[in-house]
């Protein structure tokens, strides 16, 4: 009997769908805080008062992580930053550091995503990257298994997404090739010297440290969060950047050519085209007007876990800032992110072009948009992003003049105070 191949493809979504929610329903089960003075709520033989943050789980007593580790997300966009502060976290000895392990998530399940993504796609990246977060934070690197293709073997692999920019995963015991104190210029040196990834080695080294720290562009708001944020196991600290949309679309048409080739023809002609995709601009706006309201308006669920950080503050003021974001997470500073700062925010211009890198003149790049993108194409970003440049401070100009004079800066001092 043959099968059509709709057939086969409904019968497989079918299988993902059963196996999608089996791992749902483990994940988001109920916890609450084991009840001290009851012992009787908690498994026999266990004393409830080794430990103050103990949780039940239908009656049987497990271990929560709120006092021990402190676990960093910091929520962007592409091309807002994002690099550089998860650099502040990097560098921290005791800090176990993730750069986009979402990424496979995405290429796995949606391979052909865009910017403009469906309501559906971000449903399936959601529920599935809060899964693979939860893990991840728990130091469970196998679970990310399920979605490094072609699959690791014996826990082994070399196609996990920009390994380099993680310092423990080129670091012993992960990498015995580099040792802690090595200092490599480019990514890929991490990859070539210490060769294939062994996750097992990366779990170890893990849970060795002190708190884990992961970056991500692939989480739209930070409501997408709250079920993370209110787990008990976890200690989260959410820091949400954002940085002035006219800078993300001109620092993407730079990086992004082939993508965002119709806005850079805009640029070059000074006409629009008229199948430009503005969903490319307005999608990044919308999110954070959802998501900076949201941390604005403080509700109680994010209570000491939530921080707005404007990019332009920290590549104007990036000590002091930095102090601020380890006040926040409650973790101690670190000389060696103090001596990173130092050597990578006062770089000149040649030496500051590769686009994926992070050495550069921080304060010079906050506001270098105002150079390259075109007053007609500046004046389309303002309308369409009105509301949240009004509400994240950034002031708009009414002329070819203002746009280009550098002495007259577009970012109204505000001070974002965390929500504590």
């Amino acid at each position: 009997m043959q099968c059509s191949w709709k057939a086969v493809l409904l019968l497989a979504l079918a299988s993902i769908a059963i196996q999608y929610t089996a791992i749902r329903t483990f994940t988001t089960k109920s916890f609450h805080i084991c009840p001290i003075p009851n012992p009787n709520n908690c498994s026999p033989g266990q004393d409830p008062t080794e430990s103050p943050d103990r949780l039940c789980e239908d009656g049987q007593l497990i271990n929560s992580n709120i006092s021990r580790k402190t676990h960093v997300l910091i929520l962007a966009t592409t091309r807002s930053g994002s690099s550089f502060v998860g650099q502040l976290f990097n560098q921290h000895t005791d800090v176990f550091y993730l750069f986009e392990p979402l990424y496979h998530v995405q290429y796995t399940l949606i391979p052909k995503m865009t910017p403009s993504k469906s309501t559906t796609d971000r449903r399936v990246m959601l529920g599935a990257s809060r899964d693979l977060l939860r893990s991840l934070y728990d130091c469970d690197l196998y679970f990310m298994e399920n979605y490094i293709k072609p699959q690791p073997i014996n826990h082994t692999t070399d196609r996990l997404f920009r390994r380099g920019a993680s310092k423990a995963l080129c670091s012993p015991p992960v990498c015995d090739a580099l040792g802690p104190t090595d200092i490599y210029l480019e990514e890929g040196d991490c990859a070539k010297k210490c060769g294939s990834l062994n996750l097992s080695l990366a779990m170890e080294s893990c849970k060795e440290h002190g708190h884990v720290a992961i970056k991500t562009v692939r989480v739209p708001e930070v409501n997408d969060l709250r079920a993370l944020v209110e787990d008990p196991r976890l200690n989260l600290k959410v820091i949400q950047l954002v940085r002035d949309p006219r800078g993300i679309l001109a620092s993407r048409s730079e990086t992004f050519r082939d993508t965002y080739r119709l806005w850079r023809i805009w640029r070059a002609t000074g006409r629009r085209p008229y199948n430009l995709d503005a969903t490319q601009l307005t999608t990044v706006c919308e999110d954070f007007l959802n998501s900076v309201s949201t941390g604005l308006s403080r509700p109680l669920w994010l209570k000491s876990r939530y921080m707005l950080l404007r990019y332009e503050d920290l590549a104007r003021n990036p000590m002091k800032k930095m102090e601020e974001i380890y006040d926040f997470v409650g973790i101690p500073l670190d000389t060696n992110v103090e001596r990173w700062i130092l050597n990578n925010t006062r770089a000149d211009q040649s030496s500051a072009k590769h686009k994926y890198g992070t050495l550069r003149n921080s304060a010079a790049t906050a506001e270098s948009w105002r150079l390259t993108l075109s007053y007609d194409i500046v004046e389309f970003t303002q309308n369409a992003c009105r509301q949240v440049l009004v509400q994240l401070g950034y002031k708009t100009v009414s002329s070819s003049q203002d746009l280009r004079n550098l002495s007259y800066s577009l970012i109204e001092d505000r001070s974002f105070t965390p929500f504590l």
